[in-house]
């Protein structure tokens, strides 16, 4: 089975659409022969009524874990500990990588499989200048720090194996933007299998990323992730551990 991790805050204007994505997801999955979906609705301590509509809009075809603020990657996180698939699947709600996408990305086997939009097969659709050369200066300060090789690692699309997610999640401190990073830092040093996927994505205007305000943290925490790095806390048995988890 694959469960299908969505994290949401605040959302309540999109996460009925974002509900009929996985619904439309589920319908691709098993008309493909790929087995079950669960869903799962993560809602990151919203103030609005999000949490409400996704259940009405899920009914019985999911579920809805509400917790306390706590960030994208804590979110990701909580839902990853509740779900039962064998496989998990990370997606954002606005569906920046459309279900059909989702789809091909799935036929890809490896412990960690990664959607990428950069490279020959990949596209990106409607994209600002301005904020693409934000990502890419920041994908730069990542290969640069922790990660050679990689040039891709924040699109919210990625597909893991549950149980070598569950042996990372110790491991792993960071809650917000920069969970990627260090969930992949953390995959090399256990050795997993990790597989790139180039995708077609669309930029959504309401993306929650604020390129001027997240960029300082996010490299305070690829910094962050670095120290750890060299202090081999990732390794099997490292000794640094997350801090827990409400």
């Amino acid at each position: 089975m694959l469960s299908l991790i969505l994290p949401v805050w605040n959302e309540a204007r999109r996460v009925e659409a974002g509900v009929r994505g996985a619904l439309e997801l589920r319908r691709l999955v098993a008309g493909a022969g790929l087995g079950e979906v669960e869903i799962i609705v993560v809602d990151d301590g919203s103030t609005d009524d999000t949490a409400a509509r996704a259940a009405a809009a899920l009914g019985a075809q999911g579920q809805v874990l509400r917790r306390p603020h706590g960030g994208k990657g804590a979110a990701l996180f909580a839902g990853l500990e509740a779900a039962q698939g064998d496989r998990c699947l990370f997606n954002d709600i606005d569906w920046s990588v459309a279900p059909p996408e989702v789809l091909r990305l799935l036929r890809r086997e490896g412990e960690l499989v990664i959607a990428v939009r950069e490279g020959p097969s990949a596209r990106r659709m409607g994209e600002p200048p301005g904020r693409h050369l934000v990502g890419r200066v920041f994908n730069r300060l990542v290969q640069w720090a922790v990660l050679a090789g990689h040039e891709d690692t924040q699109c919210g699309c990625k597909v893991i194996d549950r149980r070598a997610a569950l042996a990372l999640l110790p491991q792993l401190h960071e809650r917000g933007w920069a969970y990627d990073v260090e969930l992949l830092v953390a995959a090399h040093a256990h050795g997993l299998h990790i597989v790139e996927h180039p995708v077609a994505w669309r930029f959504e205007q309401e993306t929650r990323l604020r390129p001027g305000r997240d960029g300082l943290a996010m490299a305070a925490a690829v910094w962050r992730v670095r120290q750890r790095q060299q202090a081999g806390a990732y390794s099997p048995g490292g000794a640094g551990h997350g801090p827990p988890r409400p």
